[in-house]
């Protein structure tokens, strides 16, 4: 575990907000039911243009290295969080005294293979982020939030250095983000063109109807959870987004318009504790997650 607490967090105007308590398990490797803690689902299934890291797929033999600073990090801060129910976007609560957007930018502050980290923020935010110029040794560039996640991923495209060999689009909500993970999605994406952090799906998936009468039931085997960050080559991306917006397209993740050019998909499995933070049950959950890798 790599999360990292900075030590002079700019918290300035954003001091704590106040989260309903709720009791936790003792046996902190009890895994709380996705219900329970507000995880948004974002599924995929394996199929012929998805390729898996595990059993689903060959082993990859000498995956080679990503070159330093030679990665343009897009750092999509620009969320509302309505469902967080507070008076400020989710990604700038303090957790643990930080920020939540921090935490995965300082993650990614201190990689090698990081050359730059676009952040996607509504300018009334930026502060957060420029007081940390000093303290690393890193480009950082800002660019405002668009309609949809698709438009903000866009318009950090726009930003990203003309020498950059990949793009690795993270949502500033997953704070729990490993470096270990990332170096993992890099490789693939360097190898494949494109990859994204995923994890098995644990429980019982069913189709419904409108009525809420069951359907059929999905097998879980080929049923992943979608994560980020996503890596991406960048004239892949360019690509996909001409069609995308040339088609009118809406997509809901960022490989999903690398697969509108029928690319295949990398799956690199990733860490189940690379949760989002969407409700208040999910910031106590990252506490606690945080407090026991301390």
């Amino acid at each position: 575990m790599d999360f990292v607490l900075s030590s002079t967090p700019p918290l300035g105007k954003y001091s704590q907000i106040p989260v309903k308590r709720v009791p936790f398990l003792s046996n902190s490797n009890v895994r709380l039911p996705a219900h329970k803690i507000g995880f948004k689902r974002n599924w995929k299934t394996a199929t012929s243009k998805t390729i898996c890291s595990t059993k689903f797929s060959e082993a990859i033999q000498d995956p080679g290295s990503v070159k330093d600073k030679s990665v343009s990090v897009i750092l999509l801060a620009g969320g509302k969080g309505k469902r967080m129910g507070a008076s400020m976007p989710k990604q700038y609560l303090p957790l643990l005294g930080q920020p939540v957007a921090m935490y995965s930018f300082y993650t990614f502050s201190r990689m090698i293979e990081i050359k730059e980290i676009v952040v996607v923020c509504d300018p009334s935010y930026k502060d957060i982020f420029e007081g940390t110029k000093e303290k690393i040794n890193m480009d950082i560039k800002f660019t405002v939030p668009g309609k949809e996640r698709q438009d903000s991923v866009f318009n950090g495209l726009q930003e990203i250095d003309s020498n950059a060999e990949l793009v690795c689009i993270h949502d500033s909500a997953r704070p729990l983000l490993t470096s270990q993970d990332v170096k993992k999605v890099l490789k693939h994406g360097r190898l494949r063109g494109a990859s994204v952090l995923g994890v098995p799906v644990k429980a019982t998936i069913k189709e419904a109807n409108n009525e809420c009468f069951v359907t059929r039931t999905l097998d879980r085997r080929t049923l992943w959870e979608m994560q980020t960050p996503q890596v991406i080559k960048p004239d892949l991306l360019r690509k996909g987004f001409e069609l995308v917006n040339r088609e009118g397209l809406e997509v809901t993740d960022d490989v999903s318009i690398v697969e509108h050019l029928k690319h295949p998909v990398y799956i690199t499995e990733g860490s189940y504790t690379n949760i989002k933070i969407t409700t208040p049950d999910d910031l106590l959950l990252a506490e606690r997650i945080l407090s026991n890798s301390s």
